[in-house]
């Protein structure tokens, strides 16, 4: 299974912006797999929160970050990237990333967290706090 190395995590405060990013941790090309970020908070499951097809298909982001959340992806560099703006205490948690072949966006980000063959990283841990 595909493992991440994510980074970027810090204490923030609210309406700040952090930029996270994440790499496949064996170098495995990203070229053909559908990438996503998810986060889980203290308590709760993971959730997707920001995924992208490697077709040119429109991202899909949750509902809690649609606009303020932007998901991308460094071709050259293999790296994804999650921009995050106008952050919000209920957005702190760990982030994950995570990629699959074959799905779509949507799919991913709906599904991927209740597959028992998910593999996740060690995550990177966003505070967002006063």
């Amino acid at each position: 299974q595909l493992q991440f190395v994510e980074s970027g995590g810090a204490l923030v405060q609210p309406g700040g912006s952090l930029r996270l990013s994440c790499k496949p941790a064996s170098g495995l090309t990203l070229q053909y797999y559908t990438v996503g970020w998810f986060r889980q908070a203290p308590g709760k499951a993971i959730e997707g929160v920001s995924c992208l097809n490697y077709l040119k298909e429109p991202t899909f982001d949750a509902d809690s970050v649609s606009g303020r959340f932007t998901i991308s992806k460094d071709k050259d560099l293999n790296t994804v990237y999650l921009q995050m703006n106008d952050l919000k205490p209920e957005d702190t948690a760990v982030y994950y990333c995570a990629g699959q072949i074959g799905a779509t966006a949507r799919a991913m980000c709906r599904a991927y967290p209740t597959y028992s063959s998910a593999t996740w990283g060690q995550g990177t841990q966003v505070t967002v706090a006063s």
